[in-house]
């Protein structure tokens, strides 16, 4: 499940942007679930690890610090970190290791499968981790569609909307909204978000402000101390 947010405006409106810089707030999509067992396991690795400091013999505590120095920006970088940022000119998808910036311009498609990804228009495809795909979730919209569909065509949809009284005020639920619309298909959040962000590629692919390069940018604030972990852990061990 993802959970779209906005990012605060520009603490300097006034201040005048070139023609490539974002004119509206960021729409941020992340994944909740990810985020609170990241923080779980945060918790888990804190706990476990200040334990072995304070209590343990020997290498231990060194032992400890490194195993904690390795996992604590792995748990940061696959949980909490990756997140989308869409605005009106171009897409920012912040993944594990990596920042990439992409103007709609340069977007080829965004595709859905067993991932969500975004082509570029070289070919080159890029991961969207704060977009994961539910299974379960798309397999219950999708009984919940084939069941509207099955009321409709027996004709309890239409008697639901248009009839009034108390089995008019439950047509929301049996695939109508007020008055009788039909309401919009239900579809699993992650899918939900890929929707809107191909109605927004469609619209602003073409738009001058959403032309430009595709940049690229490593997490060295996840990786160095990552690396530096497994480095020491592997020493502690080897000397061991």
């Amino acid at each position: 499940m993802t959970t779209p947010e906005h990012q605060s405006p520009d603490p300097e409106p006034s201040k005048p942007s070139g023609p490539a810089a974002p004119q509206y707030q960021d729409r941020i999509y992340r994944s909740p679930a990810g985020i609170v067992g990241g923080v779980l396991l945060l918790a888990i690795i804190g706990w476990l690890g200040i334990d072995a400091v304070v209590a343990g013999e020997g290498r231990t505590p060194w032992l400890a610090l490194a195993t904690m120095l390795l996992l604590v920006p792995l748990v940061v970088a696959y949980t909490v970190r990756p997140a989308v940022y869409v605005n009106d000119d171009r897409l920012r998808v912040r993944n594990p290791f990596r920042v990439i910036v992409l103007p709609w311009g340069q977007v080829a498609s965004l595709r859905s499968g067993f991932s969500n990804e975004v082509v570029d228009d070289s070919g080159t495809k890029y991961q969207l981790w704060a977009l994961p795909v539910s299974l379960r979730a798309r397999s219950k919209a999708a009984r919940h569609e084939a069941r509207v569909a099955a009321q409709a065509a027996r004709g309890d949809g239409g008697r639901a909307g248009a009839g009034g009284g108390s089995r008019g005020g439950r047509g929301g639920g049996r695939g109508f909204g007020p008055g009788g619309v039909p309401a919009a298909p239900r579809q699993a959040e992650s899918d939900r978000a890929m929707a809107e962000m191909r109605e927004l590629h469609e619209r602003r692919q073409e738009a001058e402000a959403a032309q430009g390069e595709v940049t690229v940018r490593w997490a060295y604030e996840i990786a160095g101390p990552a690396v530096a972990g497994a480095v020491l852990l592997a020493v502690l061990l080897a000397v061991g």
